[in-house]
Formats: C-alpha cells, structure tokens, sequence
C-alpha cells in the first residue's frame, strides 16, 4: 500500500508539471502608464485570454515602456523578441504611410468617423503587417486630438517658430504647415521637454494632457478634435499560428471585446479629461472660426499629401472610407 500510494503521489506531481510545461507565456510591451485606460483594457483583455484558454496562454503586460520603447516595440515583435505588443500606429509613418492615415488632421474628425476610417484601413493594414510576419489584433482610439499652447491664439500666424512636439511624422507636418518648429518628444518625455523650453505647443489628446500633468507647464487647450489616433495590438503571426486551435479563438474573441471596450471607454474618458484640464486651471475652448478654418485647409492639403505619398493602397482605403 506504501508504495502504491507513493506512485500515485509520483503520478498526480508529473501530471501537475505536464499541465505547467503545456502553458505558454508571452511578453507584451506597452508604451504607456498603468493609470492609462489603454493599458487598463491591455490587461483586461490579458486576462480574458488566460480565462479562455483556461489558463494555457498568459501574457505578460509591460507597461509605460519597461521592456522596450515605443519606436522599439514594432521591431521586437517582429524578430520574436516580445510575441504580442501595443504602438501608437502613426508613429510608424515614415516606415509606411498606411500606419498613419488616422494622423491625417481633420481626415476623420469625431468617433464615428474614427471608425469607419478604421474599417477601411484595417484590411490595407493587414496585408502591409503580413508582409512583416505581423497580424493586427485590435485597436483602441485615443479621445479627439486638441491643441495646447503657452497663451490663446487666433490665428496660426501666431505659431511661427514656436518649438511644437511632435510625435509621428503627421504631427510634424502640421507643425511645419503651420509655421512651427518641429521636435520629436516621446510621450514619457513631455513634461521635462516644456520644463526644459525644448517645446512649447503641442497636438494632442486631452487624456495625454492628464497623464503628463499639462497644467503646470502649458495653459491653453483647444478642442479641435483634428483627428483621433488608434493604438494598435498586434502580434507575431509566427507565435500565434502556433497556438493551439482554441487559443488562438481565446485571443481572436477577447481581441473583439478589447477592441469594443477600448473604442467605447475612449469617448468617457476624453470628456473626464477635459474636465480634469479645466479643473486644474487650464482655459479650455473651441478654437476661432479663423483659426479653425486655417487647420481645416492644412488638413486638406495633408489629405492630398498622404494619399499621394500612399499610392494604390491609400487610395483604395480613401475610396472605401468616402463610400461609408
């Protein structure tokens, strides 16, 4: 009996490292903080995974930027060095301009909108990240884009030489057509690059201006809502072909509901947002008629740009949408 209960102790301890051997852990790098809402649907949709799978894919969520940086983090998942991860897509413009299209100002401007350029650029997106060895996942969007500066202003005129942050080569283009003076300041890297007089002015969303405290150093936001950025999840289709046939339906269907929480929790938190602006101090208003109508031709021009520069594939994305 000793020994007969020594086996099946023996047996029940390999089965338990046999199931632990089979479960498989991922690495995910995200650029942002965990107070983010986009990196509070990361993790939930890490979760779901590791729910649906029953516990045979876990992945492991690296936040505001620990494992890699967000211009390393497309480049990692493509060699295998993380299998899933999370970039701000436009950020990859200069590498190909179908990342870029919702970087377009005033190409698609509010939620709706946002949207429907979204399901006209994701199948263009597919067949560029599939050429990578990568595979879209889901997207989130970021609350309408606004802009801050030192002081109000009523025409761009008032822009000229004014050091301007830009984060993709969209924002640079703005800041180039408006008379400023671009610089390339990550998002991690805002608050010292204002302190420092580095940038002054800067096209953003109002949730970034929360998570960077913008009131101590800027004390204008407009509301222009000039276009609505997505983040994107994706993965290296290589891991994911490997999983098993049910784990890749957990992530494919916990993708769906991220991707549906994401884009709903957008719109609640870029109204808090604004609030919070306004509650610690910072003048937020609707931009002038002429200052307005001056962003919405650069934003023309750009449209133009873009699509020139996109050739057939940006044109096929820009017939699909303007048929919605």
């Amino acid at each position: 009996m000793r020994n007969l209960f020594a086996s099946a102790i023996l047996a029940t301890t390999t089965l338990g490292f046999a199931v632990t051997a089979s479960a498989e852990t991922w690495d995910m790098p995200t650029p942002y903080p965990d107070s983010n809402y986009l990196t509070q649907n990361v993790r939930a949709f890490a979760d779901e995974v590791k729910e649906l799978s029953g516990g045979k894919l876990e992945i492991t969520v690296h936040s505001n930027a620990s494992l890699f940086r967000m211009p390393e983090i497309k480049r990692a998942v493509r060699t295998g060095q993380a299998q899933i991860g999370e970039i701000l897509l436009s950020s990859y413009g200069n590498e190909n301009p179908i990342f870029e299209a919702d970087g377009v100002p005033f190409l698609a401007t509010g939620y709706d909108n946002a949207w429907n350029l979204w399901q006209a650029q994701k199948p263009v997106l597919e067949e560029v990240l599939e050429e990578e060895g990568l595979m879209p996942l889901f997207s989130a969007v970021w609350p309408g884009q606004g802009l801050y500066h030192q002081e109000e202003i009523e025409s761009i005129s008032q822009m000229q030489n004014v050091p301007f942050r830009a984060y993709n080569p969209a924002t640079s283009r703005l800041a180039e057509l408006m008379g400023a003076s671009p610089t390339t300041v990550q998002y991690a890297e805002i608050p010292q690059a204002f302190s420092t007089g580095v940038v002054r002015a800067m096209l953003t969303s109002a949730t970034t201006g929360v998570d960077v405290s913008s009131w101590e150093f800027l004390n204008v936001f407009y509301t222009t809502d000039a276009m609505h950025p997505k983040n994107l999840v994706f993965v290296n289709r290589a891991a994911f072909e490997a999983l098993d046939e049910d784990v890749q339906e957990a992530v494919l269907t916990a993708a769906l509901n991220a991707e549906r929480r994401g884009w709903d929790k957008a719109r609640e938190e870029g109204e808090l947002a604004v609030q919070t602006l306004a509650d610690n101090g910072m003048t937020v208003k609707e931009p002038g008629e002429t200052l307005r109508t001056e962003l919405e031709a650069i934003g023309e021009q750009m449209t133009q740009e873009w699509v020139e520069k996109a050739g057939e594939r940006g044109q096929r994305m820009i017939d699909a949408y303007n048929a919605m």
